[in-house]
């Protein structure tokens, strides 16, 4: 069995332009401690994390902690946000049509595709290991509805103030075999959806 510790990140600056290099807030960086302080009695071999700063910065002290180099993939990285990206119609829209994608953004099928792609082959890679995974909302959201097609937007939208969430996923090859939350710590997301939200 292979267990993956899914950590979406802490609270980001959410007025910062540059989306990979985005810093974590005071209090992001605050809760980030509490992952390490939940994670801290288990027995890591691997980590790996969306190269995005964020996700990176939030599971850092924890891979420290145990020891391990946290190994970074792009395909785990957030989804590509075009024009209006973030409003709340588009996350209707999107996840009424996993094909839809607003100008110059990406479609939720080609976010689940490449993080399909780079779990499954983690999966195969380090078979029987417990692994650390930096994530985020949109991408961690496409790998549980890979596993759960029910998996929808109201749920997408009740874990976007969860900053950080950690979700533990146990495998057996490539299927999912169980699942539970291990740390919710809420934080009301403040970027362009609360402002667009009817």
């Amino acid at each position: 069995m292979t267990t993956i510790y899914f950590v979406r990140h802490a609270e980001p600056v959410h007025g910062w332009a540059d989306d990979r290099t985005r810093p974590l807030t005071r209090e992001g960086e605050k809760d980030s401690v509490k992952v390490t302080e939940v994670l801290h009695e288990v027995a890591f071999d691997y980590a790996v994390s969306s190269p995005y700063k964020r996700s990176i910065d939030t599971i850092k002290e924890c891979a420290i902690d145990h020891g391990i180099i946290i190994e970074t993939d792009e395909r785990f990285r957030e989804r590509e946000k075009g024009k209006d990206g973030n409003v709340y119609g588009m996350f209707q829209k999107r996840w009424a049509d996993f094909d839809f994608r607003e100008e110059g953004g990406e479609s939720l099928r080609m976010v689940q595709k490449r993080n399909m792609e780079g779990l499954k082959r983690l999966l195969w890679s380090h078979n029987s290991e417990t692994i650390l995974f930096g994530t985020h909302g949109t991408a961690f959201s496409t790998i549980l509805n890979y596993y759960d097609p029910s998996y929808d937007c109201n749920r997408f939208l009740k874990i976007i103030d969860y900053m950080p969430y950690v979700v533990k996923m146990m495998f057996h090859g490539t299927a999912c075999i169980g699942k539970e939350e291990i740390l919710i710590i809420k934080k009301e997301f403040t970027g362009e959806i609360r402002a667009n939200k009817v």
